[in-house]
């Protein structure tokens, strides 16, 4: 049987040593459980089994299951990294992926709303209502700072300063993100009017539910989308969409890739270059529909 000892002590290092987020670390822990598996059906019974022939196996399984490029992609990065960290550790004598590839990932354009988009979007809560000033208080707070929404519901109320306008964000590695001051406003608005009412006794968490306690992932989305739709956004809207425009706004009106890279917590600047790519292209769009001679 496979170590599970050595899964684990991979997943400590991941998060601990690398300060990997907690969605990376389940997915490269989920993608080589995987693979366990399917040595085991080949009949091997431990890692260090496994070799190159293995690897390729299970990745064309991965293709034939109809798993999008993406996943591949990573699939095979997980298991990169887990041999490379085995070898390091006397634990492997060669990494079986290390000559592995997969068919490159399409890289999608991200998409983002408008300015009107979002001002229509965070107009939506009835701010007189205690849930809705608690809504608005989540979107103001999503759209000023770009933070996933796994590390907006993972918000204590602790981690907002409202004296010096910065939140801090806790998802391995810790950032220090600023906040305007309208999202200022409707936290202190919803601190001080919503949130005595609505959370449980002794609960920490800055957003929580009708019953009082954290908010949930599928909480948050129920209620963008709900917002969504009232605000006439016609996308299939998402916590990420919000991200985006947070990323898109700040680069069209001046901010550096550096800083822009710090807020979102993004490990490789290519992540925060893909916004930028867009925002090209926006413009460029916007140009040729609305330049007078651009169709002469």
């Amino acid at each position: 049987m496979f170590d599970d000892q050595l899964v684990c002590a991979y997943k400590a290092y991941l998060t601990d040593e690398r300060k990997s987020p907690i969605n990376t670390v389940n997915a490269y822990i989920r993608d080589i459980t995987r693979f366990a598996g399917f040595l085991e059906i080949c009949g091997k019974t431990n890692f260090d089994d496994a070799d190159e022939t293995d690897v390729r196996a299970f990745i064309s399984q991965l293709e034939e299951k109809g798993r999008s490029p993406a996943t591949v992609s990573r699939c095979v990065s997980s298991l990169k990294a887990f041999f490379s960290r085995m070898s390091e550790q006397g634990l492997a004598i060669n990494n079986p992926a290390k000559g592995v590839s997969a068919a490159a990932a399409k890289k999608k354009t991200p998409s983002f709303l408008s300015n009107n988009e979002i001002t229509r979007l965070l107009e939506q809560p009835d701010i007189k209502d205690e849930k809705g000033c608690r809504d608005r208080a989540m979107l103001e707070t999503l759209y000023a700072t770009g933070i996933r929404v796994s590390e907006l519901i993972k918000l204590d109320e602790s981690d907002v300063n409202l004296a010096t306008g910065l939140i801090t964000c806790r998802n391995g590695k810790v950032r220090i993100i600023p906040i305007y001051a309208k999202a200022v406003k409707a936290i202190s608005a919803y601190l001080s009017f919503a949130r005595p009412v609505m959370a449980a006794d002794g609960e920490c968490a800055l957003f929580v539910n009708t019953v009082g306690g954290r908010m949930s992932r599928q909480g948050f989305w129920k209620i963008l989308k709900g917002y969504a739709e009232k605000a006439l956004i016609n996308i299939d809207m998402t916590p990420q969409i919000l991200r985006n425009s947070f990323a898109a706004h700040l680069l069209e009106n001046g901010a550096d890739l550096r800083s822009l890279q710090e807020m979102l917590g993004h490990a490789d600047i290519s992540s925060t270059q893909v916004f930028a790519r867009a925002v090209r292209k926006n413009l460029k769009d916007v140009y040729h529909k609305s330049h007078p001679r651009s169709s002469v």
